[in-house]
């Protein structure tokens, strides 16, 4: 590490293998380069620095690949060198073929910025920025944007240059094994004898938007590492080859600055949080911050609950705080309504329930309801012996407590969905057998009548052992999808989306599922997704396969359907949750059982765009019924229940 005009950058002694890493860390998951990206890098040059090209980083391919033959010709879609330059360049660019094969690099010749990577059938290409005057002693910050049909190169967030190459870059270059060498090729030929601040890799993205204008162009940080932004930004004026810098530092880069009167109107950016703040002479105030990302998953909270929990339902009771009512299996217990503090969720409220399976909160103007779907026997002697009841309760203001409301017959009802049409609102049960084996029974649509103050039914929707209901709204269209388990004979039934149309419900698609379990809808962006948890496969007296796949669908506008997007491995997977975290998406299944144990991992996973959903973490979990997010305090949480064991555990999502 070196000073040079008041600043800090690093300074290569050789191809260290502390300046080399697998590109996998990188670029997780990926097995080919982006097709567009951005490289953005500062650098000082000395004037006397060599004439021959010098990588400023580069990606080789593992050393046991296949060398190609030295016929293989080199392609320039820039502007093209001649003379004995091009006849250097040329044995230079062969011989990285021939030892190792590099798959992209940059480099930095006298007056020239080299692009470099493999193209079509391995040849070597070849883009070239001409009459760059870089030697000059001075920091500069270069932006090096690669699109569809451009090549852009920004320096010091001047004008750009631009390359209109004969190709694109390729949208297959494979990455696998290969190796990111820093300030090299892996080799002493050809190392950077120059100053490096920073390197950044964006991929999928013009970043010359994040750059410029800056106050400081030649000097403009998108990641500078943290060692290296101890110096204050300016530059001393003994530096004879600097331009002098005021005095005032009206930029400041730090972990920590103070903030007075002194420093009224002055900015500061923090490199780890990545943030830019202005003093108003007290305090630090806000101007840009990063958004969070997830880090790591920490176990916070084992809830030691009364029995094993089927669901649980996260809900805000304005002046009282953030609640969970989790469905408690025993009947000799009921259920609990938990309350979130400092030390985590503590028991608030008892209530009478039989065979919980589930809870949904909802709301009808300032009033608060909890809706709970039992499958036990129904001591009401007003209800025939073959059903079960299922109960809402209203939040009492006077009690602040949730107090009864209104009794329905259900049939081991699994679910219930609250949502709102035209100002009315509606209640979805999903009614999953009749007795023990009547499994294609109706499920039921209610709806609030305001002068009877109760819900009465609307319409009644036939389901095979529906599981669970999901209301969505795209656009001016409402839909709700249910999750049929089991027709008495199979699980490979037809789940079903319906669209409402005129005052009901009418069939939208069908869908071939397998013991579905649950159904999430998502956005991101403009894209409209829904996953289904499919529990497992079952036909007759076969027998069951556990370890199936469970589907992410996409809404294809123009098709009007929603069409396969990605299908995922799970255990008998019973829930999905959704969730987003700065500009992060993310859903984790409730893995229950993969035919022997129920302790085994759910999965979190992480949007990856092209990609589609990749895993990420791995938490151990026993019997897993389902999964919860919320929020509080500025902190991120994930919660599940347990169907198999007396306890649900929340962990804390640590973001950086």
């Amino acid at each position: 590490m070196k000073e040079a005009g008041g600043l800090r950058g690093v300074h290569f002694l050789s191809p260290d293998s502390s300046m080399s890493f697998p590109s996998s860390q990188l670029l997780v998951n990926c097995e080919l380069f982006p097709k567009d990206f951005s490289i953005v890098l500062t650098l000082r040059v000395a004037r006397n620095a060599p004439k021959r090209s010098e990588y400023i980083f580069s990606l080789m391919e593992p050393k046991n690949v296949q060398k190609r033959a030295l016929d293989e010709r080199e392609e320039d879609d820039g502007q093209r060198i001649t003379g004995d330059e091009q006849q250097r360049e040329k044995k230079q660019v062969k011989g990285d073929e021939q030892r190792g094969r590099i798959i992209l690099g940059l480099k930095l010749s006298k007056k020239r910025l080299h692009f470099v990577f493999k193209g079509h059938a391995g040849v070597i290409k070849h883009w070239v920025f001409r009459g760059i005057q870089l030697a000059d002693n001075q920091w500069h910050t270069l932006i090096l944007a690669v699109g569809s049909h451009h090549v852009r190169l920004t320096v010091d967030c001047n004008s750009p240059l631009e390359i209109f190459p004969s190709g694109p870059f390729p949208s297959d270059l494979n990455i696998q094994g290969s190796r990111f060498h820093i300030g090299s090729r892996g080799r002493w030929k050809g190392l950077f004898s120059g100053l490096l601040r920073q390197l950044v890799l964006v991929p999928g993205l013009d970043a010359t938007r994040q750059i410029c204008p800056s106050s400081d162009p030649n000097i403009a940080a998108l990641s500078v590492p943290p060692l290296l932004l101890d110096l204050p930004v300016v530059r001393s004026s003994s530096d004879r080859h600097g331009a002098s810098y005021d005095t005032e530092e009206r930029v400041s880069v730090g972990l920590e600055r103070p903030c007075s009167k002194l420093q009224q109107g002055q900015l500061w950016f923090n490199p780890l949080k990545k943030g830019l703040y202005l003093c108003d002479g007290t305090t630090w105030i806000t101007v840009l911050e990063d958004h969070k990302r997830l880090d790591y998953v920490l176990e916070h909270q084992v809830l030691t609950t009364s029995s094993e929990t089927h669901d649980v339902e996260i809900f805000q009771v304005p002046g009282v705080g953030l609640m969970a009512a989790m469905a408690h299996r025993s009947t000799a217990f009921g259920s609990a309504v938990y309350l979130w503090t400092k030390k985590g969720f503590q028991l608030y409220q008892n209530i009478s329930t039989y065979g919980a399976l589930a809870w949904r909160h909802f709301t009808m103007g300032k009033k608060i309801f909890l809706v709970v779907s039992n499958s036990g026997g129904a001591p009401d002697s007003r209800l025939s012996s073959d059903s079960d009841y299922s109960v809402i309760y209203k939040w009492s203001k006077r009690r602040k407590q949730f107090v009864h409301f209104q009794t329905l017959q259900t049939h081991c009802a699994r679910d219930w969905e609250a949502f709102s049409i035209h100002r009315h609102t509606y209640l979805a049960v999903a009614n999953h057998r009749q007795g023990n084996n009547n499994h294609t029974i109706n499920s039921v649509i209610y709806k609030w009548n305001g002068l009877t103050k109760s819900f009465e039914v609307h319409q009644l929707l036939p389901t095979s052992g529906a599981y669970d209901w999901e209301f969505f709204t795209v656009g001016p269209y409402h839909f709700l999808v249910v999750a049929n388990a089991f027709d008495g004979v199979t699980t490979s039934v037809d789940s079903v989306i319906y669209v409402w149309i005129n005052g009901s419900f009418q069939v939208f698609q069908t869908i071939k599922t397998f013991c579905a379990t649950d159904w999430e809808m998502f956005q991101i962006g403009t894209r409209v997704f829904l996953v289904v948890a499919n529990g497992h496969r079952l036909y007759g007296n076969g027998p069951s396969q556990y370890t199936i796949n469970s589907t992410i669908y996409e809404l294809d506008i123009g098709g009007q359907l929603f069409v396969r997007f990605q299908d995922i491995v799970t255990y008998s997977a019973v829930d999905w949750e959704f969730f987003s975290l700065g500009e992060e998406y993310f859903l984790v299944v409730a893995n229950s059982f993969n035919g022997e144990s129920y302790s085994l991992n759910s999965i979190l996973y992480r949007w990856q765009g092209y990609e589609g959903f990749v895993p990420i973490h791995w938490l151990p979990t026993i019997g897993c019924s389902d999964w919860e997010f919320f929020s509080s305090k500025g902190e991120s949480y994930l919660i599940y229940s347990s169907a198999k064991a007396p306890l649900s555990k929340v962990f804390m999502l640590k973001t950086y």
